[in-house]
């Protein structure tokens, strides 16, 4: 494992009032190891009694100083010449504090301004780039550029819309390593996560973690102590087994909550990401495939979430029988140089009905007909029961239900009173954009026994209430969620899964995004 000692976790302090530092300072020094105070969040007036109250208050933790420019990502607007005397004033050398500078500032002139040059000590400047709007062509160019400053440090921050946005950044990373710079590199943007989580075991300098979500300084900037705890970001090092889950959008996913519990409590040098992936077989050619990808790392599998269950499979070696009938794979193992695919939602999808439903000649309605309608008829069919398609799209709806036999409907047009079971696969319904939508409504559903969402956060959705409304009973997907990540992760260790553990890691990060959403 990582030494602990060798990872840095950085916390950014953001306050409008000098008279607010040394609390906010305060509250950071509970989880970083280095504090970034953004000065550029300072009200113009207060700059200069923030500098002031550095020399009268201790700090138990290495500060940055940092006056970002809004071009660079900034909170205000600053000119060339309100930076360059600000970076000339003595007092922001107080201590061991570095300096975060951007490299624009540090080249800008044909000759460095005199009197910045001779007030800097060199060994504390980092020397930053900071690009929100594209990965430029250029990095290593500008890579070098920084290089040639003779900052201690260098810091590059790029972009990303899908998380093989983030090779470059490993690449830079590595390139540092072979060189000898100290380096910080992030992709921002929820498909850079990778890169804030893996990037310490590759030589990074430090990572960033913000002291809570209404702190953030930066796109995809998560809190320090998810880095440090969910992520275990001070243990991972470069034999750690890295896994994780593919999908679009993926950060509303409690599946990394559940698989890094399950890793800490089996004690095992393993760290479960969520990755942002708009294209699968680009994602499989150029991260996954031992044979293709353009970066080392220790990948041992993934989870596939929509809407890749169907897309993934073209780009497997030997997928198992029973997903192969299903036709949907929601779990890949890389084993030595092929890729494995396997189906756990199946035997998970039955799990909450177990002891209170008998499925035999049952009648089941099944809405929707992408990956998660197939493994659920592959299911109810191996079960006994008979089932209904129900899909906007009646030509979908009628490919599905006639790979298992089964029929199919039009959803606008359904009534479920003639059903024993209505189960929903599509995701209608989540946390997010479609969190106030149903894809049944009450007089749609009433007569109906059971209504069985697969969506599982929020733990109560709006269909749930619909059903309630119309008579009927309800269950939620979270059984089958924790069902096949157990499965996951004995095919990825070996070892039984610890699944109470799951569940209560489910269990507590629902309750928390609900109380978020509450304010």
């Amino acid at each position: 494992m990582n030494n602990a000692n060798t990872v840095r976790i950085g916390v950014p302090v953001r306050v409008e009032r000098a008279c607010d530092l040394s609390q906010a300072v305060a509250r950071a020094a509970l989880v970083a190891d280095i504090i970034e105070l953004r000065l550029d969040y300072l009200e113009p007036t207060e700059l200069g009694e923030a500098l002031r109250s550095l020399a009268t208050f201790h700090c138990p933790r290495p500060l940055i100083l940092t006056l970002r420019p809004a071009e660079e990502g900034g909170h205000r607007p600053l000119d060339m010449a309100e930076r360059q005397a600000f970076w000339s004033l003595p007092e922001h050398t107080l201590g061991s504090n570095f300096v975060d500078i951007e490299l624009d500032l540090l080249l800008g002139s044909a000759s460095r301004e005199p009197q910045l040059e001779q007030s800097l000590n060199w060994e504390h400047v980092i020397c930053s780039y900071h690009n929100f709007a594209e990965v430029p062509a250029d990095l290593e160019t500008i890579y070098e550029r920084m290089a040639s400053t003779g900052a201690r440090v260098l810091k590059i921050v790029v972009p990303t819309r899908d998380v093989t946005d983030c090779l470059p950044v490993f690449r830079l990373l590595e390139r540092a390593r072979r060189e000898g710079h100290a380096m910080i590199a992030i992709a921002v943007g929820d498909a850079g996560l990778l890169t804030r989580i893996l990037a310490p075991s590759r030589g990074a300098f430090l990572t960033f973690g913000s002291l809570n979500e209404a702190h953030q300084t930066a796109p995809g900037q998560i809190s320090a102590r998810e880095l440090r705890d969910m992520y275990r970001v001070k243990s991972i090092d470069e034999n750690t087994l890295v896994t994780g889950i593919i999908g679009c959008p993926i950060m509303h996913s409690v599946s990394p909550h559940m698989h890094n519990r399950a890793f800490a409590v089996r004690d095992t040098n393993a760290v479960y990401i969520p990755f942002e992936v708009h294209d699968a077989g680009e994602f499989v050619r150029r991260m996954v495939d031992p044979r293709s990808r353009e970066m080392e790392w220790n990948l041992r599998g993934l989870s596939v979430t929509a809407p890749h269950k169907q897309a993934i499979m073209k780009h497997l070696n030997w997928i198992e029988p029973a997903a192969q009938k299903i036709g949907a794979v929601n779990t890949v193992v890389i084993e030595g140089d092929e890729l494995h695919g396997y189906n756990t939602d199946a035997a998970a999808v039955l799990a909450p009905l177990l002891g209170v439903f008998d499925l035999q000649r049952a009648r089941v309605a099944v809405i929707g007909a992408g990956g998660a309608a197939r493994a659920v008829l592959w299911s109810v069919r191996q079960a006994g029961a008979q089932a209904t398609v129900f899909a906007r799209n009646i030509q979908r709806a009628a490919q599905t239900a006639g790979e298992f036999g089964m029929s199919c409907e039009l959803l606008d047009d359904a009534r479920f009173d003639r059903f024993d079971l209505v189960i929903n696969t599509t995701p209608l319904g989540t946390r997010g954009q479609t969190e106030d939508q149903t894809p049944a409504t009450v007089n749609q559903l009433r007569g109906a026994r059971l209504v069985y969402d697969l969506v599982y956060n929020p733990r109560e959705t709006r269909l749930m209430r619909e059903a309630r409304t119309a008579g009927c009973e309800t269950i939620n997907g979270l059984a089958m969620l924790v069902a096949q990540a157990a499965a996951q992760f004995k095919l990825w260790t070996g070892d039984e899964a610890p699944t109470e553990a799951m569940h209560q890691a489910a269990e507590q990060t629902l309750t928390e995004q609900r109380s978020d959403a509450r304010g």
